[in-house]
């Protein structure tokens, strides 16, 4: 499919400077643009690919100006990441077509409700009392459990799998392979050692807005719900155990693993590979980065870093010396001889 530069600009409100019927009918990365395709300007470190690149069509932020002429039409926005990001959702909605309907073969539980203008998929299963709400798509080998509750627009790809009595938001995305609801990780042991499984009667509850990462897993609470709150974005292969509770808007990297009970804040980024212990409290707005080991509460606003974690800068400060612990072995070696050697 073609657009003109000025079709583009309508849908994002932007100013062209350029050729207003310039065409493209394809998206690039800026230093690998060619004619007919639309591309993006956002991180500075690109910005001589505006003078070199062979793209038809580049966004860039309303304050740009080129140091130099160049051949490619402009469209100025306020935000040229998020505009791209917007066109690169029209692009899969026009990408895509739409599936409807019910495929077999396929599974349906007693007293299912099913909303307008759905999808399911071949070799699904939805469970007893299942509610799915107007214009959800369940992809196939999906696993919708009993008394499941899946809101409108929500999609749920190949290979995921929701247990029962858990509650899905609206306009939420499973990615493939996505476990809500399993167990929590609750055993006791006895006084001779043994391990004895106490039972996980509670349920997920994720609100509206959330994409949750292919392989990722969420565990069902011991009693009550785990929560995931509006707006959340979790990468692939996590781990939220039973209990645990994300505010609104927070989004974690893959391989990051978070024990029981513990709370995180509105607004949090955390990276990839971190690990959070039980029973805690984050605050909001945190930043936790990557491989940092949380072993205690963190307060509203703090950047920490470090197994265990420090505060980022103190983090950054003693890396220093970390990184030239050998030459201070050395010295205090030679400076031990010394003392010696005068004694």
């Amino acid at each position: 499919m073609k657009f003109t530069a000025n079709q583009i600009a309508e849908i994002l409100n932007g100013e062209i400077v350029g050729n207003s019927e310039a065409v493209v009918s394809k998206l690039s990365k800026i230093e690998e643009g060619e004619e007919g395709s639309l591309t993006f300007l956002s991180n500075p470190k690109y910005t001589n690919y505006v003078h070199s690149t062979n793209a038809s069509v580049c966004i860039v932020n309303k304050d740009f100006e080129p140091k130099e002429n160049t051949s490619v039409t402009l469209i100025k926005v306020e935000d040229s990441y998020e505009a791209f990001s917007k066109l690169l959702g029209y692009y899969e909605e026009f990408k895509k077509t739409k599936k409807l309907g019910v495929e077999d073969p396929h599974f349906m539980g007693e007293d299912v409700s099913l909303g307008e203008d759905i999808y399911i998929g071949a070799f699904s299963y939805i469970g007893n009392n299942a509610k799915i709400g107007n214009k959800v798509s369940i992809h196939p080998n999906s696993y919708i459990g009993d008394n499941v509750e899946i809101g409108d627009n929500t999609v749920i790809y190949p290979g995921s799998k929701v247990f029962s009595d858990c509650i899905i938001g609206e306009n939420c995305v499973l990615h493939g392979g996505v476990i809500i609801g399993a167990d929590g990780f609750g055993f006791t042991p006895n006084d001779k050692g043994v391990f004895t499984k106490v039972p996980q009667t509670g349920n997920v509850i994720i609100e509206d807005d959330v994409d949750v990462g292919a392989g990722t897993t969420i565990d069902r609470a011991t009693l009550g719900s785990t929560i995931i709150r509006k707006g959340v974005k979790l990468d692939n292969q996590i781990q939220i155990a039973h209990n645990v509770e994300i505010g609104e808007h927070t989004a974690i990297a893959a391989q990051t693993g978070i024990a029981g009970s513990t709370r995180i804040g509105k607004h949090c980024i955390i990276g990839g590979q971190v690990g959070i212990v039980g029973h805690i409290k984050i605050g909001d707005h945190v930043r936790i980065q990557a491989q940092t080991g949380v072993g205690k509460n963190v307060k509203d606003g703090q950047a920490i870093q470090g197994t265990p974690a420090l505060g980022y800068s103190d983090f950054n400060k003693s890396y220093v010396h970390f990184r030239n612990l050998p030459k201070i072995v050395n010295q205090l070696n030679s400076i031990e001889k010394k003392i010696s050697k005068d004694e």
